[in-house]
Order: structure tokens, then sequence, then C-alpha cells
């Protein structure tokens, strides 16, 4: 899997790209600012592109401004984002509506590159990856009497708050200490409460995340 990387920080923006290559993943560009990667993307699209949610030249929200335009441009691109502090409001608007191939992660997640290597994989092979941190901070925040997610049972939000996070149903399970065929249950319960019918056009997954999310 071919991936692009910016981060204005020579010393992180090396020592990831040599990880990277380490665990097999082809390092299509290293670069440390926004234009740069956007050109880069636009003359050879890698699978996915690791950028700083913040570069210069004002390392405010750079980053985040690069990734929703990679997200418009190149939608067959993932775009996986990298921040030092959470901020729910960067998460909500990199989203954009569609929870497919894209991911937001504290940096301190790189330090597992096992887990790292699998967010990678995983964003770039279409699905998401949200940091648990940003997910706690999600469900915590303050929702409308008439939400439905209030119909929830706290099993089915711990189900949705890991589904959130990019987890697999199997992934689920194990976190869970449940059966799959369990978490598959939950799933068509949440599907049901939420009022997501099953359609060839929609994916109630990704739809059921987008809700919670966006609550």
């Amino acid at each position: 899997m071919r991936v692009a990387i910016c981060e204005d920080s020579t010393l992180f923006r090396e020592g990831l790209a040599r990880l990277l290559a380490e665990s097999g993943f082809a390092v299509a560009a290293c670069v440390d600012n926004a234009d740069e990667l956007l050109t880069h993307v636009a003359q050879d699209p890698p699978e996915v592109a690791v950028l700083d949610i913040r570069l210069p030249p004002t390392h405010t929200d750079e980053g985040l401004r690069a990734a929703v335009t990679l997200r418009e441009r190149h939608p067959e691109v993932g775009v996986l984002v990298l921040s030092q502090y959470v901020r729910v409001s960067y998460a909500v608007e990199l989203l954009g509506g569609r929870t497919e191939g894209v991911g937001y992660l504290l940096k301190d997640r790189v330090s597992d590159l096992a887990e790292f290597a699998a967010a990678i994989r995983r964003v770039g092979s279409g699905g998401s990856v949200l940091d648990p941190v940003v997910v706690e901070q999600l469900v915590g925040r303050h929702r409308q009497p008439g939400d439905p997610l209030g119909r929830l049972t706290e099993r089915e939000r711990a189900v949705l708050r890991l589904m959130a996070e990019g987890r697999t149903n199997m992934a689920i399970a194990e976190r869970l200490a449940i059966a799959e065929r369990t978490v598959e249950k939950h799933c068509t319960s949440i599907f049901a409460k939420l009022d997501l019918e099953a359609s060839a056009h929609d994916h109630r997954r990704v739809l059921a995340v987008l809700r919670y999310l966006n609550a």
C-alpha cells in the first residue's frame, strides 16, 4: 500500500516514513506542507495520505483544510489525520457526511506501530478509524430531548462506539467479550431504533455512525 506523508516536524516525518517502510508500506511522498501534498496526490495518488492537522504557515488548521480538500477532489484516496490534541469539531468536519476511507488519531497512537499500521490499512481499504478519545468526547456531548440515540441500551451504545472507531463485528465481539452473533443482533437493534431501513443504496453501518457522531 502506497502512503503519502505530510508533517512539518522533520524528526517525526522521517521517523514515520522509516517505520512505515519497515512495516511494508511504500512511501510515495514525504513533504512538510499542505500545498506539496496536494500536488503530489494530484500527480500520483497514493492509497492513503497521512497528515498532521496543524501545518505551516500558521499551524492552525491547514492540515484539516488539506484533508477536506483531498476528500473532495480525490475520494479514492484514504485520509488519516494526526493531531496532538482532540478537537471534536475537527473530527465532525473531516467526516463531512461520510465515513469511508477516513481516520482521525492522536499522535500518541503512532507508538503502537502494529495498531497504527492496521489503522492505515483500514483507511486505505475504505474503512474508518476514530481515536477512542475522540469517540469518548463525542459520546459525552449533551444531546437534545427526543434524540433517537436515547433509545439505545448501554450495550448498544458500546457497540456503536466501537463501530465508530472503525472496528469490525469480530473486533467488537473480542473487545466486549461477547459472541460475534450477539454483536450482529445488537447492530440489527441499533439500525431499527435509529430508523435505518435496509437499502441497496445506503450503508446502514455508515449511516448509524454518522447519526451517532452528528447527534
